[in-house]
């Protein structure tokens, strides 16, 4: 019973987080997407289980929450050096963010 009551919270809180979006400052000011716009309803598709919708809103959310996965307990739990390791996941995810960004400013973003 009470996982039905947490699932029906979980799911509600789901269908509620859009009108929590914070506004893009730049957007904002300029009327252009920044190489950030998107991730936040990317990440509330991943958080519903959409991974298609997800990718489609912003290509780069996956690579990031991995490079955050990845690095932060590398870099302050490990002992080992991974200055590697950091730079070849944020040359990654840097690459992915700016050829997605390139292409929607060249090919315009229909959603």
């Amino acid at each position: 019973m009470l996982n039905i009551y947490i699932l029906s919270v979980w799911f509600f809180l789901l269908d509620q987080a859009g009108n929590f979006f914070l506004p893009c400052p730049f957007k904002t000011l300029t009327g252009f997407d920044c190489p950030g716009c998107g991730f936040q309803r990317s990440f509330l598709a991943l958080l519903k289980g959409d991974f298609q919708e997800s990718f489609h809103l912003y290509p780069a959310t996956v690579p990031l929450l991995l490079t955050f996965i990845i690095v932060l307990p590398a870099k302050y739990f490990t002992k080992k050096d991974v200055s590697l390791l950091i730079k070849i996941t944020f040359v990654i995810t840097g690459t992915i963010i700016l050829i997605s960004y390139l292409y929607k400013m060249i090919y315009g973003h229909h959603h």
